[in-house]
């Protein structure tokens, strides 16, 4: 973009895809990284390997073991790109805007059914489907007053993409 005799770069995006395990974060995030062209983090990778260990044995995480992989999350999102993130509750959210004030999210809301049959047919994650429902009973959905978008899950990622993207 050009304006007078100074070429100016599109601004960055601060998104983050949010939802509980099996949503489809890292793929429609992914997805939206290349469609955007900005860099994509899975905010599972900046996990501590205690949180996943604890995870992986089926024992819900707390806030107290949440904060620092979220001070993480909030780095990553203010550096710019797309970030997959559960972002389950408004405080989670918070701490992320504190970091990267710009930040929007894209809520990916699925029926508890599918997100159990998609979290039974993946290989090698660390998340048990025993944990759903405690992701679930933690869920506290977008609400009006915070920046992003919330999708319905009869959407493939790339009508997803499609509907998030200008």
């Amino acid at each position: 973009m050009t304006t007078g005799n100074v070429t100016t770069m599109p601004r960055m995006p601060h998104l983050v895809v949010m939802g509980v395990s099996g949503s489809g974060k890292s793929t429609v995030g992914e997805l939206l990284a290349r469609e955007l062209r900005v860099p994509f983090v899975d905010a599972d990778d900046l996990h501590p390997s205690a949180n996943k260990a604890k995870m992986a044995a089926g024992i819900p995480l707390t806030d107290e073991d949440r904060w620092p992989w979220l001070a993480l999350v909030g780095a990553a999102v203010a550096s710019g790109g797309v970030v997959a993130c559960s972002a389950l509750k408004r405080v989670y959210r918070d701490a992320i805007r504190a970091a990267a004030p710009e930040s929007s999210f894209v809520y990916l809301e699925v029926p508890a059914e599918v997100l159990a049959e998609r979290m039974k047919h993946r290989v090698g994650h660390f998340m048990p489907v025993s944990l759903l429902e405690s992701q679930l009973a933690t869920l506290e959905p977008l609400e009006s007053d915070e920046r992003g978008v919330t999708v319905a899950s009869d959407l493939t990622p790339e009508q997803i993409v499609a509907a998030v993207t200008p």
